[in-house]
């Protein structure tokens, strides 16, 4: 089997503030806007708007439980998501999101560079969506990783 993933759901703390940032910044990734569903089960308090793309991922953010809405994101906490990463096909591709994101007020952690302790020709930048949640554009085109990681 080749492992491709399918679908992957971010718990946010606010729904609506998270989907006005991913409707801005899922269609720099190819997301087409009309193809977003809405989704709820009320008696598990669980809402959920879901991106789909063509090549058949799907993207979706869900609300938090009200019992724990006010916690703060940690990606270091057993369980959460450290960061998400998107390949981008070149270097050229990387640095024009990076002028998308920043243009939608994303607060950027790091901005377009090499990481070579990751390999030699990583080239990334990292910056947080509404909620806080850490994601990644990337590119490189090596096999050869540092193994340390």
């Amino acid at each position: 089997m080749e492992p491709v993933v399918d679908h992957i759901h971010l718990t946010v703390r606010d729904l609506d503030r998270a989907e006005q940032f991913y409707d801005r910044f899922l269609p720099l990734l190819g997301f087409e806007p009309d193809e977003k569903e809405y989704d709820a089960v009320v008696e598990n308090e669980y809402r959920i708007v879901e991106y789909h793309h063509r090549n058949g991922f799907s993207f979706g953010i869900v609300n938090a439980r009200p019992a724990c809405s006010g916690e703060p994101v940690n990606r270091r906490k057993p369980g959460a998501l450290h960061h998400l990463a998107f390949h981008a096909p070149s270097r050229a591709e990387v640095d024009r999101l990076y002028e998308k994101v920043e243009a939608l007020g994303a607060e950027i952690v790091h901005s377009p560079k090499f990481y070579p302790e990751y390999c030699a020709d990583y080239y990334a930048f990292f910056f947080k969506d509404s909620e806080g949640i850490e994601l990644e554009i990337v590119h490189y085109g090596t096999e050869e990783k540092n193994e340390t990681l």
